[in-house]
């Protein structure tokens, strides 16, 4: 998604695996080297150490080039813009440049691909994420990190305001958290993202769980629905009357974070994937009273978004497609995503966390909130648009106008005008 401390350094580096015999054509013409382009992830240098063991099954040589987050960028701008056939295989963020990717036919069509194996088992990916890696009703992409918002919380706090369990919905939140502040001066009940665009894709899930959406099933702006208005209300109202003190309007995670890690927030709704900076003693003073819940059910029920931070797609341009997606078929199947989640990358298989294996590394009541959080998980955590930024700075407004005490209703009826406006450009 967007989270910088586990994306790497600028410099790109290229591995080439040699344990094969050097890549030349196979029988039909295509490449035995596969081009595999990833970003510089903790997924990425698992996948490298297990690339060997890929290399001797297939006889296929595997030529990585990983590249941080904004290297990466540039590279598929200039490659994939120009048709170039040099990448085969692609690591992308399907809800940051899969709309612009799937529309410009840059992502090759996955349709038969994903049905051609029923051992690999395209059934058993969780429904929210592979909605964010289909285009128009067809898959472009297969999801191998994923996202869900959960409820961070302070144990020892909710016991001390005799509190026998975390909120299980929004208003048991509001209460607690409004209790918690009183009593405790020096702490706020609730912290969150604040920043008008770092705090879109945290907001969504109480935008769900009224019953909004950022666009409507007709393609239409929603942000002024009445859900989303009492959504944007309740979001800005929470941090407005429970937060931090004189709390900024420009805090994006690690600000967030930090409030929480010292000590001065009871609860937090924020990405499962930062949990350990949280729960890490080296990072947290509070280390040993962090628990965790599902996102608290609002009038719609508990709605979380459940998302593919990254997935891997074949280059439209690439002549080797075949070759390409026996490596995603190898990198997405049900051993490598056991795996990655046990080394700490949460998968988007639903058979990797009812397998107690894959959550034997994850606290239990994480685990069980991340459970939770897939059932009814919506997959977009932001607009689903081709130009995701600009789209975040008009639907984030009211969030930072609520927060600062403004007329929610009023910010939304404005944003929605300019988000229509957007919208009506993006289809011209």
């Amino acid at each position: 998604m967007r989270h910088r401390s586990i994306i790497g350094a600028s410099l790109a580096v290229v591995v080439s695996m040699t344990l094969s015999a050097c890549g030349g054509d196979d029988g039909d013409g295509a490449s035995t080297t596969v081009r595999v382009t990833l970003a510089n992830h903790v997924w990425t240098d698992n996948i490298k150490k297990a690339l060997p063991e890929f290399e001797k099954q297939s006889g296929l040589k595997v030529e990585v080039t990983q590249l941080g987050e904004d290297q990466l960028s540039d590279q598929y701008n200039v490659k994939l813009n120009a048709g170039s056939a040099d990448i085969d295989v692609m690591m992308y963020r399907p809800l940051q440049e899969g709309r612009l990717f799937a529309k410009n036919k840059y992502l090759a069509d996955l349709s038969t691909q994903v049905k051609a194996n029923a051992n690999w088992d395209f059934s058993d990916f969780q429904a929210g994420p592979v909605e964010a890696t289909t285009y128009e009703g067809k898959p472009v992409g297969v999801p191998i990190i994923t996202e869900q918002e959960v409820l961070y919380y302070r144990k020892d706090l909710l016991e001390k305001a005799g509190l026998d369990a975390p909120p299980k919905t929004l208003d048991e939140l509001k209460a607690a958290a409004a209790k918690i502040k009183e009593s405790e001066p020096d702490v706020a009940g609730f912290v969150a993202r604040t920043g008008k665009s770092a705090a879109v894709t945290q907001f969504s899930s109480f935008l769900y769980s009224f019953g909004g959406d950022f666009v409507d099933a007709n393609g239409k702006s929603a942000v002024a629905s009445d859900a989303a208005k009492q959504a944007y209300a309740f979001y800005g109202g929470l941090i407005k009357d429970s937060g931090p003190a004189n709390v900024s309007t420009d805090m994006s995670w690690p600000e967030a974070m930090a409030i929480f890690t010292q000590g001065k927030a009871a609860f937090y709704t924020e990405a499962n994937s930062l949990y350990q900076n949280a729960t890490d003693p080296a990072k947290s003073k509070v280390s040993d009273q962090v628990g965790f819940a599902p996102f608290p059910a609002g009038p719609a029920g508990s709605k979380p978004y459940n998302i593919p931070s990254w997935a891997l797609g074949i280059n439209e341009s690439s002549e080797n497609a075949a070759n390409a997606w026996k490596f995603i078929e190898w990198a997405t199947s049900k051993e490598q995503t056991l795996a990655q989640q046990k080394a700490g990358v949460p998968g988007a298989r639903a058979s990797v966390w009812e397998n107690p294996e894959g959550t034997s590394t994850f606290p239990k009541d994480l685990a069980e909130a991340i459970a939770a959080s897939t059932q009814a998980g919506v997959g977009h955590d932001r607009p689903l648009v081709v130009k995701v930024a600009e789209s975040r700075e008009i639907v984030g407004q009211p969030i930072v106008d609520a927060i600062t005490g403004k007329d929610a209703a009023a910010a939304a009826d404005a944003a929605n005008t300019a988000f229509q406006k957007f919208l009506d450009d993006e289809a011209r």
